[in-house]
């Protein structure tokens, strides 16, 4: 990969500029988080997609080619849990030889990560973050859905850090009256090791996760309860887009983040494209729908072809549902949206 920045006109009709793509590889997931994947409705006989829909890696990285020389400069591989893509690091070694892409991470649950870290590493992979909501066990298996435990994170994230993807972000979601009063202890564990705990505001993505305004915790509030054990100061974004707030321990041991979504949107800012598993181009989390760019694709369709498409979407981009959620009805905020783990959050 290269660093070597180039300049980029694909604006949308804000003016916000293409620059990261997430990219969904799989809408499998072995958790069951209730804001996500609620397990009364992703039980055992839930069909995913079948193998055939899903993008395979050759069309993922021709894609991924045409939005880098758009301008894309981020790529995040997402799910669904991408670690249950067979061979993912495949994908990932595809990838990384992209021309001009400079950055390569990817997000995950951490619990196949001690298997898959090294080799991860070896195929190009720069950077992971690892969700993980508590590090109390009843907590961590409430929110996810499952038997696991947040020993297999941490695993996880040992491994990960044992084969050099750094830095390493955790992030956490925050449910008031669920898992708010353990998310001191999980700043503190994580304080002096070089990673980055993140806290993201409960938001309502997609429509089967019960989002109720009454168990979003305001990022002020999680950066008060912390900062009143362990004094925190604000610290500049690292670039314009950033979605996370970041905060920095005052004695020098490292930063937080917080991601506002609900209550400080950052819609003005986004950046962010994402491409789910079935080759769909999603322009916000909180979309109704995408744009099918894998049939024509598998149609014959040229790359000025799936150009045009992709620089139509992105320049009529006029989303910004997080800036307009607290004027929406809440049958509006109801309305059929894309669920998370068919985009990767």
């Amino acid at each position: 990969m290269t660093t070597q920045a180039r300049p980029t006109s694909l604006k949308d009709s804000l003016g916000r500029i293409l620059r990261d793509l997430r990219i969904s590889v799989t809408d499998r997931c072995n958790f069951r988080c209730p804001y996500c994947m609620p397990a009364e409705i992703y039980g055992e006989r839930y069909h995913f997609l079948p193998k055939n829909t899903v993008l395979t890696f050759e069309e993922t990285t021709r894609l991924a080619k045409l939005f880098v020389g758009l301008g894309v400069r981020k790529l995040r591989l997402t799910g669904g849990e991408p670690l249950l893509r067979q061979d993912v690091e495949q994908l990932v070694s595809m990838l990384s030889g992209i021309d001009g892409l400079e950055d390569l991470s990817m997000t995950t649950n951490g619990s196949l990560l001690t298997q898959k870290a090294q080799a991860l590493k070896d195929a190009g992979l720069q950077r992971i973050t690892v969700s993980m909501d508590s590090l109390d066990d009843a907590v961590f298996k409430q929110m996810s859905g499952r038997n696991f435990l947040p020993r297999h994170a941490l695993e996880g994230i040992r491994a990960a850090e044992d084969a050099g993807l750094s830095p390493i972000k955790i992030n956490c979601v925050v449910q008031k009256g669920v898992n708010d009063h353990t998310i001191v202890d999980l700043a503190r564990h994580f304080k002096g090791t070089g990673h980055i705990v993140r806290y993201i505001e409960f938001m309502d993505v997609g429509t089967l996760n019960k989002w109720d305004l009454a168990q979003v915790m305001p990022a002020r509030e999680v950066v008060e309860r912390i900062s009143a054990e362990m004094p925190l100061e604000p610290v500049d974004k690292n670039y314009p887009g950033e979605v996370a707030n970041r905060y920095r321990y005052i004695d020098g041991t490292g930063e937080i983040g917080v991601i506002a979504s609900v209550t400080q949107p950052f819609c003005q800012d986004c950046t962010r494209g994402r491409l789910s598993a079935e080759g769909e181009l999603v322009t916000c989390l909180f979309a109704n729908s995408g744009t099918d760019l894998k049939t024509p694709m598998r149609a014959g369709a040229s790359d000025e072809d799936l150009i045009d498409m992709i620089t139509g979407v992105w320049q009529r981009r006029q989303d910004r549902y997080s800036e307009l959620r607290s004027s929406l009805t809440s049958k509006q905020r109801e309305l059929r949206k894309v669920e998370m783990y068919h985009i990767g959050g």
